[in-house]
């Protein structure tokens, strides 16, 4: 009787724990995955200026991923997000646009375009990386949708 008790406390914190730990983990991924768009976003500018050469970077919201090439062989560089993170809206929104991708052409020696993508997971939180035409640095910023 003593065995059935302890296993059923032991199973009660289980599932009253459970929705804590997954909304935990899909916190890192959401960190994690802020972070990699970030830093794609700057390697891929980075590649422009310090090669002197076009790159096009192309963000596909439907596909979760992000992809750069350029015309140099070998170069092609892909990002697909982890699985709970999506991206949810592309910044600035366009009239005619459609949601499956946008390419953007960075040309060495040009701004940054202002871009922002804005990234959810399943539990509702939302960030968005900024790239600022000045700086050329992405900046990520924690949307708050009411």
């Amino acid at each position: 009787m003593e065995m059935l008790v302890v296993v059923a406390l032991i199973g009660l914190i289980a599932a009253i724990s459970t929705p804590a730990v997954s909304a935990g983990i899909d916190s890192v991924r959401m960190s994690s995955a802020t972070g990699s768009v970030a830093s794609f976003l700057n390697a891929a500018l980075d590649r422009a200026e310090r090669r002197q050469t076009a790159v096009e970077l192309v963000i596909s919201p439907r596909e979760n991923r992000l992809a750069a090439w350029s015309a140099e062989p070998g170069f092609r560089r892909e990002l697909k997000l982890p699985d709970g993170i999506t991206i949810e809206a592309l910044l600035p929104r366009l009239e005619d646009e459609d949601l499956s991708v946008r390419r953007l052409l960075l040309m060495p020696g040009d701004t940054a375009p202002g871009i922002g993508i804005q990234l959810a997971n399943r539990h509702g939180a939302h960030r968005l990386v900024r790239l600022d035409p000045m700086t050329g640095f992405p900046h990520v910023e924690s949307v708050v949708t009411e």
